[in-house]
């Protein structure tokens, strides 16, 4: 999926462009940065990047991270905890489309939701090391019994091999990425280095089809680069672009590369980001 098709996808959640969306502040919880080149992985605990919808339990209600509410099933929420969680609403690996067209329904559907599961990864604003809370989180959904509820496998790595090798385990069987939380910070809400994501990206050629017209601050400007994959899949690229190239785009019929990260169940290239023309 390209990184214009999951903002399109995350845009439709219920709410998210009404102006109560605009009134809702966004909740405070923590946010990840890209993990560096090279990083050494000792002093940090590493769980799966679940690619879900982020939800936070306050312990009466489900929210998205936008402050939203998530229109779960009444079952769902009784078989949650009476404690502040933040987590992951997630299906399995490949099933990101099918996961957003759950959660958005302001009429949920039993059948999709038995599917989701609630990932949890933090204790918001708890006291004690990120390896403590993370404890924590295991004996608060051990006490709550089997359910939707599920601690986050965290584990320790000895070095940055092993990293590398635990990256290439999850990629090969449909993940996303690894996470990497700072065992010994304690809770920090914003964006900063105590939270690392860890991807893959490969590249690959794709012939220009058309020229997608932007919006916003690139209106009168490129958006997006529909293009057709040496494979035939018919995709979007909307990421990458400096200012000039969305002023002077490839045209159609050129090749260019772009970089992605695994593809969807159809075939579609993830988060496909734009990187040069293709040079024959």
């Amino acid at each position: 999926m390209s990184s214009f098709t999951r903002r399109h996808l995350l845009l439709s959640l219920p709410g998210l462009c009404s102006p109560a969306w605009a009134r809702t502040p966004p909740l405070p919880l923590v946010l990840a940065q890209d993990a560096p080149d090279g990083l050494d992985p000792s002093g940090y605990l590493v769980s799966e990047k679940y690619d879900g919808v982020r939800g936070y339990w306050n312990g009466q209600s489900l929210r998205f991270r936008s402050g939203l509410p998530v229109a779960a099933p009444s079952w769902f929420l009784a078989a949650l905890p009476p404690v502040a969680l933040d987590g992951e609403l997630w299906m399995a690996r490949g099933r990101f489309e099918a996961l957003v067209g759950a959660v958005r329904r302001q009429q949920p559907r039993d059948a999709e939701w038995r599917d989701i599961r609630f990932m949890v990864f933090e204790l918001p604003h708890a006291p004690g090391t990120f390896a403590e809370r993370a404890e924590r989180i295991v004996q608060i959904v051990r006490a709550q019994g089997p359910g939707p509820c599920q601690a986050a496998p965290q584990h320790s790595l000895p070095d940055s091999a092993t990293l590398a090798l635990r990256l290439q385990q999850v990629l090969a069987a449909g993940g996303e990425g690894l996470m990497l939380h700072r065992a010994d910070a304690p809770f920090v809400a914003g964006r900063s280095a105590v939270l690392l994501k860890l991807k893959e990206r490969a590249d690959a050629e794709a012939l220009v089809l058309a020229h997608l017209p932007g919006r916003g601050k690139h209106l009168g400007r490129l958006g997006a680069l529909r293009v057709r994959s040496v494979q035939g899949v018919v995709f979007d690229i909307g990421s990458g672009f400096s200012d000039a190239e969305r002023s002077a785009p490839p045209p159609p019929g050129a090749w260019v590369t772009y970089t992605y990260r695994g593809h969807t169940a159809a075939g579609v290239p993830r988060f496909a980001s734009f990187v040069r023309v293709h040079e024959a």
